[in-house]
């Protein structure tokens, strides 16, 4: 059922830094290896973190959402981003590509059920993960939903956003020739791919500084350069996998193909002000599955750290830690 959640304290109760008790680089084949971590109780309730972008990468801010005594915590950087080699490929990097070495993941770990826990892309991504192999999981927890469909596209990258900030979108949209702005994907895919590292660099900057600045319900507006490295692979994947809507066999997919995991429970967590997957899609994916609860945030935007979002998903794991039994693992 839908349930509004309007707590946003003063700070959200992370679980204590903790560090990796295995760290490695698996190959995954097609010239690619990814770096995959294991972290909290080995015979924990095992959970999998899949992280946004495409193309963000993990963090050791990730780990903290779980508590260390009751879950095995495993992180990895997908192709191409974070500690994954080769650095910013697309070669061989799709989303199908992605599953399959989710799948590989489990196989390696020896784990034969776990729980998917997922934000914005990283919720597409288990999604399409659950509905290629619904028995592996046991539970969906998933942020800031994003169905890759174009509407969604349309919205962050066709002016929709740009309505609310429209000085953000003018320093964006201003880079492209007019006659171009038709398309701003296509746009950005031949710069960011044009071989001229200065230039690549200037437009991923710009790319990333778009999405980063409306993040958060309390930016302020103000665009950040990030980091060349992490700003060209972050822009180039995220462009490559959209510039093919992500790779999916028809528009709404996602959607359509929900009858395979009805009976997967999961847990929604939106917030209400969402400026990068609007919350129309968290609300058309909760009604299209019954097993799933929507806890919509008042006062919250995107982005994994905020309070709301936050201590939601905390007390979303904390209470799955207790019913451990009753999801056999």
């Amino acid at each position: 059922m839908d349930k509004a959640a309007g707590k946003n304290s003063a700070a959200p109760r992370l679980y204590p830094p903790i560090e990796p008790f295995d760290r490695h680089m698996l190959d995954v084949g097609d010239g690619h290896k990814v770096y995959v971590e294991q972290s909290g109780n080995p015979h924990g309730l095992p959970v999998v973190v899949l992280h946004g972008g495409p193309g963000g990468g993990s963090s050791p801010a990730m780990r903290r959402f779980f508590d260390p005594n009751a879950y095995h915590i495993i992180l990895f950087d997908q192709r191409g981003c974070g500690r994954s080699r080769p650095h910013a490929s697309i070669d061989a990097n799709t989303t199908w590509h992605l599953v399959r070495d989710i799948e590989q993941i489990r196989i390696t770990l020896g784990i034969d059920r776990w729980a998917v826990f997922g934000g914005s892309w990283g919720a597409t991504l288990g999604l399409i993960y659950s509905q290629a192999h619904p028995n592996r999981v046991a539970y969906l927890i998933l942020r800031g939903v994003f169905l890759a469909t174009r509407s969604e596209l349309d919205w962050f990258y066709g002016g929709g956003a740009g309505r609310f900030w429209p000085e953000l979108w003018d320093r964006f949209e201003s880079l492209i020739p007019a006659a171009e702005r038709h398309d701003m994907i296509a746009a950005y895919h031949r710069r960011l791919f044009s071989g001229n590292s200065s230039e690549e660099i200037r437009y991923a900057r710009a790319w990333t500084g778009w999405e980063n600045a409306l993040a958060s319900i309390q930016n302020t507006g103000v665009m950040v350069d990030s980091p060349a490295d992490y700003a060209r692979a972050f822009a180039r994947l995220e462009n490559h996998y959209f510039q093919h809507g992500a790779f999916l066999d028809e528009d709404g997919k996602i959607l359509r193909d929900m009858k395979r995991i009805a009976h997967i429970p999961g847990t929604i967590v939106q917030g209400r002000h969402d400026m990068i997957c609007p919350p129309t899609m968290a609300w058309k994916l909760h009604n299209a599955w019954p097993s799933s609860d929507l806890r919509m945030i008042h006062l919250a935007g995107h982005a994994l750290s905020e309070r709301g979002i936050a201590d939601e998903l905390i007390h979303t794991m904390d209470r799955l830690a207790r019913q451990r039994d009753t999801l056999g693992l």
